[in-house]
């Protein structure tokens, strides 16, 4: 719709309303999203956001979240909320410097009550902007440097930050205007901090129930323990380190902590080779599983095993026979779409030490070929690597004992934040990573990739990640220092998207995000084989 001369967005929302079946939370005004506070001079086109959509529920979530830290500030003044990671379920964060008779379950209750106080006061969360440099000074008097510094970086002379009673804060990204319709949340006590479980899209407006995930959180625990070994915790921490010429040091030693990772995989494999025998590698879209299944193979090999691998996707079902989505498309993502029956039949036999015929897909063709080639034959100390999507789901190789089998998943769990209230979304890194791979090695340009991000999202939602937990081991390809050298493929390619298509905004999202990092230029420092090289290039394992 156009904007309405004399009236704020506010109350062409309130007007608006009305046509409506959910509340409006915020806008995108010229294709851009902002909250309602913002101002409307200038702008031609106004599109509202409902709160009932992705979009809609994010803005929920960040408002919910600083609900949380100002509750936090208001009862302990000398506390700091840090946002972590999303596990069981939830947002995990720490609250540090508390006292120690209060870091019981019994805090968590007092800051939930103040949270609900808040929330019944119907307190405005204002939009303010000051100048950078107030707002520099107003973080360093609260001692939030790493916030200081960051902002202290901007180009930009002016910035927005929200206000909640006397708390400011510096979110990236819109909130609601009133505490008032925060009243949807849960928290539980989850040591050493506290546990935020919030609505979503996919809960149709319900509080996600608590489930444990003891493997993912210890493995996000451990991508955190990277970030104090690296002295990277917050963005700028990375940007220093590569402002004072130390980014080398940094690449070197992230790379060194992911190989003693998989040769310590690939230890475990040879030790326990007769219970390792098919090694099921799952994760989600740009995780870098092909490239460590590579790396895997190598450490194998130094452990005196002759690994071989087996791609899943010759597996697949005539092209004729694959199962259609509910838009009437090919869904080549289920489990339905591979010849499980087949697969299973050549996995018992090899693990039996019976030469196997295996296939190959032709993608063109859409049907299964048999090459002339000799047969396979695996002997007791030779494992088997599959790599996709279902390696997880016990129904892809449910006629191999379980006690055959290896299963690791691995995703990029992003060990930066961007300050210590602003954590940086896993699938954002990953879709950076895809943008750059798609263009790089496809010719696929953004938009294309834009276009397909929210279906792939739904198929690892769908067919990955209910699954993770059934991992024996979990692996972080996460590099610390990645999205600083992503940055300078991934802005041209987001540029290019014009503001008269719906994914303009995604686009700018991810340019604004990417702002916060320095340009890394040090190449050459990373190594042929890092996990990174499959997607910007120049890997070894890639022809």
């Amino acid at each position: 719709m156009r904007v309405v001369p004399g009236l704020t967005l506010i109350e062409m929302a309130r007007q608006a309303q009305p046509d409506f079946s959910s509340r409006i939370v915020a806008a995108k005004l010229d294709g851009q999203i902002h909250d309602l506070q913002n101002d409307i001079t200038g702008v031609r086109d106004v599109e509202f956001i409902v709160l009932d959509s992705k979009t809609g529920w994010q803005v929920y979530q960040r408002s919910v979240l600083f609900l949380l830290i100002t509750a936090v500030h208001e009862l302990y003044p000398q506390a700091e909320v840090v946002t972590q990671f999303t596990a069981n379920k939830g947002l995990f964060c720490e609250v540090r410097q508390l006292a120690e008779d209060l870091r019981t379950g019994t805090y968590v209750q007092q800051i939930e009550q103040k949270m609900r106080a808040i929330v019944a006061e119907n307190r405005p969360i204002r939009k303010e902007f000051l100048r950078r440099e107030e707002a520099v000074q107003l973080f360093r008097a609260v001692h939030q440097e790493e916030k200081a510094a960051l902002i202290a970086t901007l180009a930009r002379p002016v910035v927005s930050l929200y206000r909640c009673g006397s708390f400011y804060d510096y979110l990236y990204g819109p909130m609601l205007a009133a505490t008032g319709e925060l009243g949807k949340f849960a928290l539980d006590f989850e040591p050493p901090g506290i546990l935020l479980r919030l609505p979503d899209e996919e809960t149709a407006g319900k509080i996600r129930e608590r489930v444990p995930q003891p493997k993912l959180s210890q493995i996000l625990s451990e991508a955190k323990s990277w970030a104090k070994i690296l002295h990277c915790n917050y963005v700028m921490d990375l940007n220093r380190a590569n402002r004072d010429g130390q980014i080398g040091e940094v690449i070197r030693v992230s790379e060194a902590l992911q190989e003693k990772r998989i040769a310590g995989i690939a230890d475990y494999i040879a030790q326990h080779r007769g219970g390792a025998r098919l090694v099921l590698i799952a994760g989600p879209s740009s995780s870098g599983k092909t490239s460590f299944a590579q790396r895997l193979r190598i450490q194998l090999r130094v452990n005196g095993l002759e690994p071989v691998s087996i791609s899943i996707d010759d597996y697949f079902r005539a092209r004729e026979e694959t199962p259609r989505n509910e838009k009437g498309e090919y869904d080549f993502e289920c489990l339905e779409a591979l010849d499980t029956e087949l697969f299973n039949q050549h996995m018992v036999d090899l693990l039996a030490g019976k030469p196997v015929q295996l296939p190959r897909y032709n993608f063109l063709t859409g049907l299964r070929e048999w090459p002339q080639q000799p047969p396979l034959q695996v002997t007791p100390d030779q494992p088997i690597i599959i790599e996709g999507i279902h390696g997880l789901n016990e129904k892809l190789s449910a006629a191999v004992p379980r006690s055959q089998k290896y299963k690791i998943y691995i995703s990029a769990l992003t060990q930066l934040n961007i300050d210590a209230h602003n954590r940086i979304p896993t699938t954002d890194a990953r879709l950076l990573r895809r943008l750059v791979r798609d263009y790089q090695t496809r010719g696929a340009y953004a938009l294309k990739t834009l276009k397909q991000w929210p279906s792939v999202r739904a198929g690892e939602e769908k067919n990955i990640f209910p699954y993770q937990e059934e991992a024996d081991v979990m692996f972080n390809s996460a590099l610390i220092y990645e999205l600083g050298v992503l940055k300078k493929y991934a802005e041209p390619l987001l540029e290019t998207i014009s503001p008269a298509v719906p994914e303009y905004a995604e686009a700018r999202r991810l340019l604004d995000f990417c702002a916060y990092f320095d340009d890394i230029t040090a190449e050459d420092e990373i190594p042929n084989n890092s996990l990174l090289r499959e997607f910007i290039g120049k890997s070894v394992f890639f022809k």
